[in-house]
């Protein structure tokens, strides 16, 4: 049944889903709690790192001049420089930190537990499909990039 999910949701949509599961279990079964000043830093600095990174990982698209949906017919070039020398999907690591830092907002373990949920689907249905059109498009150019990159970090 997933498989038929594999790229039809945008990935920040996927975010927002996931941000508002993390808000319903926290609320819902908070199993362990916190409320403190650190958990409202830990947002800000996890989140501010998490845009940052995205927006750095989406000028890159921006000054190569190609899109920054793999899966679409415009894709021209293959990004390996800047963060994405480090990662191959900034962008996926990027909405990990804000989700992380939304996590340690709300103050709850549970909500915190969503997150490695995240990375699976994320993972399954927006990666995955990614890196066989990326393959298709730049063959061993690609395949060379995934042997020095990691997927997440």
């Amino acid at each position: 049944m997933l498989d038929k999910l594999q790229h039809k949701i945008p990935p920040p949509v996927w975010g927002l889903f996931f941000a508002g599961m993390m808000y319903l279990v926290a609320h819902w079964l908070p199993l362990i709690s916190w409320s403190t000043q650190l958990a409202t830093i830990s947002f800000i600095i996890l989140a501010g790192v998490g845009m940052s990174i995205d927006l750095y990982a989406v000028g890159g698209f921006f000054k190569a001049k190609t899109t920054i949906n793999p899966l679409s017919l415009g894709a021209s070039t293959l990004i390996t420089n800047g963060l994405y020398q480090y990662s191959r999907n900034p962008m996926y690591l990027g909405m990990l930190f804000i989700l992380s830092g939304w996590a340690c907002y709300l103050g709850a373990l549970s909500a915190l537990l969503i997150v490695p949920l995240f990375v699976l689907v994320i993972n399954q249905l927006q990666i995955k499909p990614e890196e066989v059109k990326l393959q298709q498009l730049f063959g061993q150019e690609y395949l060379q990039y995934c042997d020095k990159v990691r997927r997440w970090l």
